[in-house]
């Protein structure tokens, strides 16, 4: 019996372990179950996709970069196709020896690995740098034969940046480089939409109308799904968004006009703005020194950065937008506007000029201490008087000369569509108070009003100001905002959209008062400071030299050009605007530390003049001339404008690397 009940347990115990194990195996399975109908149905559709990920890839295809013309269509950026020879650090062993292994098959000088390590520098090191550029076609051959020899290493087509005109027009195009940690991070606060248009994008404006009008130029990006092997090579095209061209660029500069006024420089310093004053059209917009950007494009290297920014001439330096300087006796021309609008003198009152102004015990001289005798308006402007600009000044004051020439847009931001703009310095009590610390250094003395009348003391402008203002005169009153940008052309359809302008604002000027002071400015080119610069010419312009120092000269001192460095000498200036009665340019333009402005500044402004209204191109002879400043009126037998060749000769870079 007993025997019996133990049987009974022993198969009891049996059933409940059968039962639970039953239990555990159906609950196993179930877990399996669930997991299947969690991975095969419910994240199907997640697993597929990401299945397909590892299989394909979508690779951004970056867009060709528009072009960038003068008015007239000539190409002042374009692009060009090109195999590059690109390392990825980060995917390198031996860096030193790879690149050895690489002298090998391809030349790569030592100016190619200076520009790749400067490269590295300002790179992460997964991204893919290029060590050669422009491969041929053999070298091409023989790297693929030898790649499986160099991980990390891949020949890349790439679309480069050309700059066909070399130096000419550098500072108004700028150039491109590649994207740099402060510039990622800036588009990283961009929409997410403007993000993805540059996944892929590794060049970026840097400067110009390059740097302005980056998201015209850019394009749209397009998309490639691709299938990938194993090893993460692309097998074949799945499916293509192909990108969108940028716009090319039309800008309202004539490139070979530009390219006139810089050979005129020479090797001089300086800078010149020409503008339509009947829409505010650059025409031309020059500073010289100027710089190669071709050499930017795949990374500057040392010698010649070094070049660049060492240089006692600074021609990175773009002069027409942010050199500084006092205008000198071209602004003497709005100081008889002011006088006239304001009332403050008649153009018919005289003014005794014995050659120098006494304030105080102060003795402001004339230039040369020349005496004039009794001076009017009119002859104030033909003959440059210092003393009727001193006292017209010291009887206007300061913050009343302040307030006429601020809506001129002197020491003011034009609005120009090119960044980096200068403001420069229009003086006023209150800029004084608010430029200056300490209270004796705030203070406004009578003795600074009087300097200003003459483009001297603290105004400060740029070219660019200056011709803003003098097409603003020219123009009656009119003020026209500056523009660089004309139109931008679509370069699949062709159609072309100009660019709209601010409409432009009247000052109210009489015109009796602006005739005055236009008239004044005829006349110096016919009986005053630059009349042997225009003799012969068959229309008829008004212009003003001006001549500003650099650095101050004692009261008691006499200007001597050869005791003086030659970056210490005076700066040679010139306001001009032709033809008189409808005019259809205004120049501004200084040369640095040229001396007078009728010797080094006016007779470029002749030449500009004889190029837009007569179609005429100087001669080698009188170019030479214009450099050395020597040349009065044109010499030599000029050329048409059409007849002379473009483009024109290639630049050679600043360092020779090799």
């Amino acid at each position: 019996m007993t025997e019996l009940r133990n049987v009974e347990a022993d198969l009891a115990h049996f059933r409940t372990r059968v039962i639970v194990m039953a239990l555990a195996i159906l609950f196993a399975f179930g877990l399996v179950g669930a997991r299947m109908i969690w991975l095969q149905v419910i994240q199907h559709e997640a697993y597929v996709a990401q299945a397909e990920s590892n299989r394909t890839s979508v690779l951004p295809v970056v867009p060709n970069r528009g072009r960038i013309t003068d008015r007239f269509g000539r190409v002042l950026a374009s692009n060009y196709s090109a195999y590059t020879l690109e390392i990825t650090p980060a995917q390198v062993d031996d860096l030193d020896a790879t690149i050895a292994g690489l002298r090998e098959l391809v030349e790569i000088s030592p100016r190619d690995e200076r520009r790749f390590r400067k490269l590295r520098e300002e790179s992460h090191s997964f991204d893919s740098l290029p060590i050669r550029t422009k491969l041929s076609d053999e070298e091409v051959a023989r790297f693929t034969v030898q790649r499986y020899r160099f991980p990390g290493v891949e020949v890349q087509a790439r679309l480069l940046r050309s700059y066909p005109n070399g130096e000419s027009a550098s500072h108004v195009v700028g150039y491109i480089g590649r994207i740099n940690q402060r510039e990622k991070d800036q588009i990283a606060d961009w929409p997410e939409e403007e993000q993805a248009n540059y996944r892929g994008t590794e060049y970026i404006g840097k400067l110009g109308v390059e740097q302005q009008h980056e998201q015209t130029l850019h394009g749209t990006t397009g998309f490639e799904r691709v299938e990938t092997s194993a090893g993460g090579r692309a097998v074949r095209s799945l499916a293509a968004t192909p990108p969108t061209p940028g716009d090319t660029v039309v800008l309202t500069i004539d490139a070979k006009l530009q390219h006139l006024i810089e050979t005129l420089y020479g090797d001089r310093r300086g800078a010149l703005v020409a503008i339509d004053p009947r829409n505010g059209e650059v025409l031309a917009l020059v500073s010289k020194p100027t710089f190669d950007p071709n050499l930017f494009v795949e990374g500057i290297d040392v010698d010649n950065w070094r070049a660049l920014n060492e240089s006692i001439d600074k021609p990175l330096l773009n002069r027409a937008l942010r050199g500084s300087y006092p205008p000198g006796s071209t602004y003497k021309p709005f100081m008889a506007m002011a006088a006239l609008e304001t009332g403050a003198r008649k153009a018919e009152t005289v003014i005794n000029d014995p050659g120098y102004w006494v304030l105080g015990n102060h003795r402001f001289r004339s230039h040369g201490d020349i005496a004039l005798g009794a001076v009017d308006m009119r002859r104030s402007i033909i003959k440059s008087s210092n003393v009727y600009y001193y006292s017209l000044a010291n009887e206007m004051g300061v913050d009343a000369i302040h307030d006429f020439m601020k809506p001129l847009g002197l020491g003011q931001i034009t609005g120009i569509d090119l960044k980096g703009e200068l403001r420069g310095v229009l003086p006023s009590q209150q800029w004084k108070r608010d430029t200056y610390k300490r209270p004796d250094q705030q203070r406004w003395y009578a003795g600074e009003t009087v300097s200003l009348g003459i483009g001297q003391g603290y105004n400060n402008f740029t070219m660019l100001q200056m011709a803003n203002a003098m097409a603003t005169l020219a123009s009656g009153g009119v003020k026209h905002v500056p523009h660089l940008t004309l139109a931008k052309r679509n370069p699949l359809t062709g159609e072309t959209e100009p660019v709209e302008q601010p409409a432009p604002e009247s000052l109210n000027f009489k015109p009796a008062n602006v005739r005055v002071v236009l008239d004044a400015m005829q006349a110096v080119t016919t009986e005053g400071t630059s009349t042997r610069v225009f003799a012969g010419a068959p229309y008829a312009s008004g212009g003003k030299t001006g001549t500003a120092q650099a650095v101050t000269i004692g009261q008691r001192d006499r200007y001597d050009a050869k005791k003086l460095e030659e970056h210490q000498r005076d700066h040679s200036l010139y306001l001009a605007f032709a033809p008189v009665d409808a005019p259809r340019v205004v120049v501004a333009l200084i040369v640095e530390n040229a001396g007078f402005g009728a010797a080094a500044a006016a007779p470029i402004a002749r030449r500009v003049f004889d190029y837009l209204l007569l179609d005429q191109y100087p001669s080698e002879q009188d170019i030479a001339a214009v450099q050395q400043g020597q040349a009065a009126s044109p010499i030599g037998t000029p050329r048409n404008v059409n007849d002379v060749p473009w483009p024109p000769a290639p630049t050679v870079p600043l360092a020779d690397a090799q």
